[in-house]
């Protein structure tokens, strides 16, 4: 019997995922435990594998498309046997894109032979069956004005313009009652435009058909104008460029956060002179901790001393948490993830150093699970490595504070009267001032701080 395959829920978070690649085609014998194919969620990709024997009959969700959870993705049954009825997926809810513009007529057109896209038949199929498209209203206490239709280019329009870079948008109707656009419409935006003004070279203009691009939005810089392939490869670059799902995700939490919550940010320089000089003396014995291992350590004990900054709020109450658990953010390459160390304060250094180096090795490769990034309490963004000076960070909501740390540098400073070199760090506490005050932060960051100058704190700690 064929079995439908579902896009399984990853996490709690998930609501939406994006088929990133399929692993096996249509036809393939399949094992239970073989992986099906790779979904792109809000903060990773992974593998998801088949719970099912048999032939891979029919994939349902190609590669690229965005989908609820537990959509069908495809289904496993044995060679001709009937297909079960499944709906075409549905598309996500996310807000789609904008869609790309549409190759455009030209009246004096190059002397180069029709190029022939891809595509071309199903528009044909969409001018005989589809004439209007009702725009957009806009819902308010008063009363909506009645709806504004759009017509579609005639089949004739569509025909004449298909050789000439032109956006038919643009192209003023004059047929019908609804001022639909025409193929003598299409020759008089021609003549009007300034587009008979313009030169390019046959190979760009054949890029610029194959990029869909507008003539008319073309600048040249060769001679007399002229437009060539350099001109066009740089309009290519500058095309709107779909957002990951990570992306899109990263820009609604944080800009969410910035506009939802108070932020005010605390700085003080600590002196590394000392932890560094230790943290080579333990490397010498065979313990090779990285500073980032100290922060969490000192943050994880300063959270247990002010409850407050490791709690949250929604505006009306505030939930302390009881855990303390630490997310630590790791840069990819499509964006940015935060593992999380939960329990940090009751991890000796050697668990949260082997801990953490699992986790961002799992992030860079994509493989970290939806569990291993919630439930954060608390976040550190280390730039140190990055020769950064000082940065503020954005709370990740659902916490009070984030912990930015800038990178280690040899400052002149003064000590007892005399001007001395020591390795300082600049850390910067972004916190929620809903939930904690300027005093509150001050005494917080200043107490990661005596912790990361005290050399007595750390004989006790390794």
């Amino acid at each position: 019997m064929a079995t439908k395959i579902p896009i399984p829920k990853l996490g709690q978070s998930e609501e939406t995922v994006t088929i990133d690649s399929w692993r096996v085609k249509e036809g393939d014998k399949i094992k239970k435990g073989d992986v099906l194919f790779e979904v792109e969620t809000d903060k990773a990709v992974l593998e998801v594998e088949s719970q099912f024997e048999g032939t891979l009959l029919k994939i349902i969700v190609p590669a690229g498309k965005e989908v609820p959870v537990m959509t069908t993705a495809a289904i496993i049954g044995e060679p001709g046997e009937e297909l079960p009825a499944i709906e075409a997926a549905p598309a996500a809810s996310a807000p789609a894109a904008a869609p790309a513009k549409k190759a455009a007529p030209a009246v004096s057109a190059p002397a180069a032979a029709p190029v022939q896209t891809s595509g071309g038949s199903a528009q044909k199929k969409a001018d005989s069956t589809e004439r209007f498209e009702p725009a957009k209203t806009i819902s308010s206490s008063v009363a909506a004005p009645p709806a504004v239709f759009k017509p579609k280019p005639s089949p004739r329009a569509r025909k004449f313009a298909e050789n000439y870079l032109i956006d038919l948008s643009r192209v003023p109707g004059t047929g019908g009652d609804v001022g639909r656009v025409t193929e003598n419409d299409v020759k008089n935006y021609l003549e009007t435009s300034g587009y008979n003004d313009k030169k390019i070279t046959p190979t760009a203009f054949n890029l610029a058909k194959t990029e869909k691009l507008s003539l008319l939005d073309l600048d040249g810089t060769g001679e007399g104008g002229r437009i060539t392939i350099a001109d066009v490869k740089d309009a290519v670059s500058e095309k709107p460029q779909e957002m990951t799902t990570m992306r899109k995700v990263i820009a609604q939490r944080l800009g969410m956060s910035k506009q939802t919550i108070p932020h005010f940010y605390v700085t003080v320089s600590i002196d590394m002179t000392d932890i560094l000089a230790f943290r080579k003396k333990l490397k010498d014995d065979g313990l090779n901790f990285s500073v980032n291992v100290f922060i969490v350590k000192a943050v994880a004990a300063t959270l247990k001393e002010f409850p407050l900054v490791n709690a949250e709020t929604d505006g009306k109450v505030i939930r302390r948490k009881s855990k303390v658990n630490i997310g630590v953010a790791v840069s990819i390459d499509n964006g940015l993830v935060v593992p999380v160390v939960r329990n940090a304060d009751r991890k000796a250094m050697d668990e949260i150093h082997a801990e953490v180096a699992e986790l961002a090795e799992k992030a860079r490769k994509g493989k970290l699970s939806p569990d291993e990034m919630k439930g954060g309490t608390f976040t550190i963004s280390n730039m140190g490595m990055m020769n950064v000076e000082s940065f503020g960070a954005i709370i990740n909501p659902g916490e009070a504070a984030i912990l930015a740390v800038a990178s280690t540098a040899a400052t002149p400073v003064v000590r007892e009267g005399q001007i001395v070199v020591r390795d300082m760090m600049k850390v910067t506490l972004s916190a929620d001032h809903r939930v904690v005050d300027g005093s509150m932060a001050a005494e917080f960051v200043n107490a990661i701080k005596a912790k990361l100058e005290n050399m007595e704190f750390w004989a006790k700690e390794v």
